[in-house]
């Protein structure tokens, strides 16, 4: 079976507005950044699965439930059509309770790499927190920070303990992919 190329996202604040410290499962509150659409479309054409991996600590706390994120996410994955995501995998866990799908643990990315057979060699992951960054390194994934949301400020918090490509946002972060495929 044929390996594949992939790009791991991070959901709110990598491809959807959202505002530090607060949690997003309501469709009024879907914003997209500027080239999310496209840049996600640029990497589908040059041969990349998308799947998204978020942590939505929300259902966790008790702000919403499971149904709220799968019907918002049912409705986020519409929406940026014709890009295409291929799977959308959430840890509801609340920080507190210590589970191991939460990033920057790696459960649910080594469930989608074995599924979906994913060189992670030639993957990627895109996000806008630490814990993103953590956990495409922790499953070999070459990792890059975007700088909207948290990104900035997470840069600020950690500096150079944040081991990742840093760009603007998800339009910069497909360059970067597309120079790491002519070497």
């Amino acid at each position: 079976m044929k390996k594949i190329k992939a790009v791991f996202l991070d959901r709110d604040g990598t491809i959807i507005y959202e505002k530090p410290g607060t949690y997003i499962a309501d469709i009024k509150d879907l914003k997209f950044y500027k080239n999310t659409i496209t840049a996600l479309t640029q990497l589908n054409k040059a041969g990349f699965k998308l799947f998204i991996v978020s942590n939505q600590s929300g259902i966790g706390r008790g702000y919403f439930t499971k149904k709220h994120v799968e019907n918002f996410n049912k409705q986020m994955t519409n929406n940026l059509k014709p890009a295409k995501i291929e799977e959308l995998a959430y840890c509801p866990h609340s920080p507190s309770q210590k589970c191991e799908c939460r990033k920057p643990k790696t459960m649910l990315g080594k469930t989608i790499i074995k599924k979906y057979n994913i060189d992670v060699e030639n993957s990627y992951m895109i996000g806008d927190k630490k814990s993103d960054i953590d956990f495409g390194l922790n499953l070999n994934l070459t990792p890059i920070l975007v700088k909207t949301a948290n990104g900035k400020h997470q840069i600020k918090k950690y500096g150079s303990k944040i081991k990742a490509v840093k760009v603007a946002g998800l339009k910069q972060a497909v360059l970067v992919i597309k120079r790491g495929m002519k070497k």
